[in-house]
């Protein structure tokens, strides 16, 4: 291709490329601005040039804009009229969400400007926040970096990196969260961090069943993806520049010398933009996108007369008698979903629970109704019945900062889950002298 006719196609292809990125990325979307922009070419070619382009990306996700020049540049399809290369005026940027978000009132940003402006920063102070030049993965120095990193012990002996974000940006993914995410809503079967909902609600479901099986989801957050939350943010009608940046200010790229800590398994997954476990957004982020996967796992387990839930990770079915046989190739077919769906199993934590045993949901025992475990009710009364006897200072071993607040919250807790004795444990505690200041604090 000689230079000249080189440049006016590549010209051709990003202005087309612009105008289709401002469109929903839908199947139809893609092909009125194909008909659209395409008068002269036949209708069989346009329908090709359509499926040319739709396959480029998911649905509901665009790629990037170079990519999908390029990509209209190899494509035997596009034929653009041959124009001089001027200036072309294009549409604006608009906000065009997806049938089954078009009602949703949430804010109607269209161009990078405006998200800045609603967030009450600068575009440039936004492209910091967002990471957009990807430099956060080498920062060595805590001030210029956006999140606090911690590592927690989990019961399981491993350890669980917690990635918490600095004042600022936790403010902006809480008005994200308040504004975008809450008014979205999530699928009837996730019961972890949704208003109503908790893991009391999720464990009744399964109270008095023949058989309980749960499965545990291997590094759920770290799973999603930029990809994945991009998308999102394209279907609820934000155009790809402002679901970009939506998406930066939801995800992170962990520093390397954090990732050089973790174990081999985890690392590849946070040297990516991916969900920080420990930002406000994650959660509702998380149940938003694993949508399908509840949607195809209730429909598996409707097919096999069983009851699902899923809190955050944990997945658990429960069903009569003749699900009980049929449970080594519902956990197959459970592998297989969640394995097309993008996420992994922790077959370390897959169990199955007949009646005759302890059958416990999200640690809740559901054998013949929501109860705790018998050891847990046995030790927190004996704390009590200690600190009765000789003083609150002296069962304070994990040195806690208000250990009249935390053991108050635990018999609250057994008190939602078995009212009578939560009751037993609340009257050892109003017997407790607190007169010391060593004993409040």
């Amino acid at each position: 291709m000689i230079p000249g006719a080189w440049r006016a196609r590549s010209w051709a292809a990003d202005q087309f490329a612009a105008r289709l990125l401002a469109c929903p990325w839908t199947l139809d979307g893609i092909a009125a601005a194909v008909w659209a922009d395409n008068p002269s070419l036949p209708a069989r070619s346009r329908a090709a040039l359509t499926v040319w382009v739709f396959a480029l990306g998911e649905e509901t996700y665009p790629p990037p804009p170079q990519t999908l020049k390029r990509h209209l540049i190899a494509s035997p399809h596009f034929k653009p009229k041959r124009e001089p290369l001027a200036a072309a005026v294009l549409d604006p940027p608009r906000f065009a969400p997806a049938h089954n978000f078009a009602d949703l009132p949430i804010p109607r940003l269209a161009t990078i400007g405006a998200l800045a402006e609603w967030l009450g920063e600068t575009p440039e102070q936004l492209d910091w926040l967002t990471d957009e030049r990807r430099t956060h993965r080498h920062a060595t120095l805590p001030a210029l970096r956006h999140y606090h990193y911690a590592f927690v012990r989990k019961r399981d002996g491993g350890q669980r990196l917690l990635e918490a974000p600095k004042t600022r940006l936790k403010a902006i993914q809480r008005r994200i969260l308040r504004e975008i995410l809450a008014p979205i809503p999530v699928h009837d079967r996730a019961h972890g961090f949704v208003p109503g909902r908790s893991c009391l609600t999720g464990a009744q479901v399964h109270a008095a069943s023949c058989v309980v099986a749960t499965f545990d989801l291997s590094q759920f957050f770290t799973a999603m993806g930029s990809p994945r939350i991009h998308g999102l943010f394209r279907s609820l009608g934000y155009p790809w520049a402002v679901a970009r940046r939506l998406a930066g200010l939801c995800t992170t790229i962990t520093p390397s010398s954090v990732v050089c800590r973790l174990p081999p398994e985890q690392r590849p997954a946070h040297a990516v933009p991916h969900l920080p476990q420990g930002a406000p957004t994650s959660p509702a982020l998380a149940n938003l996108l694993a949508w399908t996967l509840d949607a195809r796992l209730q429909g598996l387990a409707r097919a096999a007369g069983a009851t699902y839930t899923r809190y955050a990770d944990d997945l658990a079915f429960s069903g009569d008698a003749d699900f009980a046989p049929s449970l080594r190739r519902f956990g197959k077919a459970v592998g297989t979903i969640v394995r097309e769906e993008g996420f992994a199993l922790n077959a370390a934590k897959s169990r199955i629970m007949p009646a005759s045993g302890c059958q416990r949901v999200t640690g809740i025992v559901v054998n013949d109704h929501c109860n705790i475990r018998r050891a847990d009710f046995d030790r927190l009364k004996a704390i009590l019945h200690n600190c009765v006897r000789i003083g609150p200072a002296s069962q304070n071993r994990g040195q806690v900062a208000d250990f009249r607040r935390h053991l108050d919250g635990r018999i609250v807790w057994v008190e939602q889950v078995n009212r009578q004795r939560g009751e037993k444990l609340r009257r050892l505690f109003e017997r407790i002298s607190w007169e010391s200041k060593e004993d409040l604090f």
